[in-house]
């Protein structure tokens, strides 16, 4: 994608705001062929925090109650672009109560009077995409007592941005972007008078894109699940609205067969995605209505998907990231996570990754990305990839992990992972190798962490490395980020790190003599917060003083865990100000 400011970038809005007012300048009558079908899911609670003037967007809470949406200041273009894409509709139609109603009608009626002329930051293809979604799917909750002139104009707007679509829907950035857009034409032209003509053309458009950005394995070049979630999402809601209509999308099925299996390999036990390379949890309830609706019930029996291998076992599942980092372009939201691995028992979340800080600003941004950031090793404080330096491609990763061979295979009492990367070889001549064992209850894991200098020329730069720390040996960490809700204690006087779920569970923590075990804070980045949730995290350090060194530790449920269990505590609801409960 051409970086903010060029030549590319100018001429792209240029032609947007061109078709956009000529979009806006045309008068279609329209009305909907049938009444539509609400698909998107929304949260009761953030359509209650919205009407009461709670706006919670992009990571920013803005608190202006009474005052409409459009007349808020956007914090940061994020902020803007989700003020503008309408997925708050969805929330509001949750809440469904009188005053969302309200706010709702007179939200959309004030986009109409400010920007449907063809102004503004909403006329991209993908938010236009993305906010016909939205209006089509929400028109009788809109629609609900307005007058005949709200009305005629709600339907004219839908016409005009449908044309809009109809023109620059093509210049969408590839992958997420362009899926919005053309699902949005896909749902104008089915559901809107005189627009079916759009309908064949998407969708032979929308079958190339699946062609062309969801591999054979059903995956994405960025390896983010929420992103691959959110497309999949988009599929299931084309297929569902042409296969009511009766029209075939070989491309668009075929897609959605190869998309499922690889999202229930990414699912952890409590059903909620791995976090990994910029992506979150999802929202609740999403995946399981998107794999509901396509039918599709098969699943990998190999363990690996898109990158990741999956061990589960009884209540337990456990996702290690086993492929190098995206690279160029893709490697824009991409994290240096090479081996890095999650854990969750039952309902609990418990080993984790501190998550994307993209929405906490530039600098919480590239700490998430980093090494430090994921429970695995990191040599000398150091990421197994390197962030650009500013410029054109400062987001982009460089100087990664490019072979990274994994494989699964059946232990003595249960299933094994291994894996190694080459991501610290260039600097210190050390391939991070990463065994983890899964016992057949679930109520075990032990790993095996190894640094190896392998070649000649590796044991070479590993000395010039050990004989810069003046014989001291080479400094590395082993990560183990907890979740928020874990209660972690030192135990055993320093052998080993007792940990309380919520649920009640109990698992302890233990490694060999050869490093340091420490208790030491970390962060739980979740996108829905207005800020980092304190957490806390496992630390194992110590010194590479030879060619090969291991370090061994294991996780276990203490002996008079139950096992099943159910949660003592339930999670407390949302609410707009609950985050300050988070900060220590």
């Amino acid at each position: 994608m051409a970086p903010p400011g060029t030549f590319r970038t100018r001429w792209t809005r240029l032609q947007n705001r061109i078709a956009a007012r000529r979009a806006a300048w045309a008068r279609p009558a329209t009305a909907f062929v049938s009444s539509p079908e609400p698909r998107t899911i929304g949260s009761f609670a953030r359509g209650r925090q919205l009407s009461a003037g709670n706006f919670m967007l992009a990571g920013h809470l803005v608190q202006q109650p009474g005052l409409p949406i459009w007349d808020i200041t956007a914090p940061d273009a994020a902020f803007e672009a989700e003020q503008h894409g309408f997925a708050w509709l969805d929330d509001l139609a949750a809440a469904g109560d009188g005053p969302a109603r309200a706010a709702a009608q007179e939200w959309t009626a004030d986009w109409i009077k400010r920007y449907g002329a063809g102004r503004g930051p909403g006329w991209t293809p993908d938010l236009t995409g993305r906010r016909l979604i939205r209006w089509i799917n929400h028109a009788l909750f809109l629609l609900a007592g307005q007058d005949k002139a709200t009305s005629d104009a709600f339907y004219r707007s839908l016409a005009q941005q449908t044309l809009f679509l109809g023109k620059r829907a093509h210049a969408a950035a590839p992958g997420l972007p362009r899926f919005e857009a053309l699902t949005g034409l896909i749902y104008a032209g089915i559901s809107l008078e005189g627009m079916d003509h759009y309908v064949a053309a998407a969708t032979r458009a929308l079958d190339r894109e699946c062609n062309a950005q969801i591999g054979r394995e059903g995956h994405l070049v960025t390896r983010n699940p929420e992103e691959l979630l959110d497309v999949f999402t988009l599929l299931t809601w084309a297929a569902e609205a042409l296969g009511e209509t009766g029209i075939k999308a070989p491309g668009l099925n075929a897609a959605t067969a190869r998309i499922a299996p690889t999202l229930r390999t990414l699912r952890h036990a409590d059903g909620g995605l791995a976090r990994f390379h910029g992506g979150g949890r999802g929202l609740e309830g999403r995946l399981d209505t998107a794999l509901v609706a396509s039918g599709v019930k098969t699943r990998r029996t190999d363990g690996l998907a898109m990158g990741y291998a999956r061990l589960s076992a009884g209540r337990t599942s456990v996702i290690v990231d086993g492929a190098p980092p995206p690279a160029g372009a893709a490697s824009a939201g991409a994290h240096a996570s090479t081996l890095a691995f999650e854990l969750t028992s039952g309902r609990r979340p418990l080993i984790v990754n501190c998550g994307s800080g993209a929405n906490f600003g530039a600098e919480w941004r590239r700490a998430g990305r980093a090494t430090p950031s994921h429970s695995t090793l990191v040599v000398d404080g150091t990421s197994s990839a390197r962030l650009g330096a500013a410029g054109a491609e400062a987001e982009w990763l460089s100087q990664a992990p490019r072979h990274v061979p994994v494989q699964m295979s059946q232990a003595s009492d249960g299933v094994r992972f291994e894996g190694g990367h080459d991501g610290y070889v260039r600097r210190y001549g050390l391939t991070h190798a990463r065994t983890i064992e899964m016992t057949f209850d679930g109520r075990g894991v032990a790993g095996e962490d190894m640094l190896l200098a392998l070649e000649p020329e590796n044991k070479r730069q590993f000395d010039a490395a050990f004989d810069a720390t003046r014989m001291q040996g080479v400094p590395y960490q082993i990560h183990f980020h907890l979740h928020p809700d874990v209660d972690a204690n030192i135990d055993m006087g320093g052998a080993a790190v007792s940990l309380a779920l919520r649920s009640g569970e109990i698992w302890v923590f233990r490694t060999d003599a050869r490093a340091k075990i420490t208790l030491e804070p970390s962060v739980y980045l979740e996108k829905s917060r207005i800020k980092p949730r304190s957490a806390k995290q496992i630390v194992l350090s110590g010194r590479a003083l030879e060619y090969a060194g291991r370090i061994r530790w294991s996780l276990a449920k203490a002996q008079d865990t139950p096992i099943s269990i159910r949660d003592l505590a339930q999670d407390p609801p949302y609410s707009g100000d609950d985050d300050d409960q988070d900060e220590d």
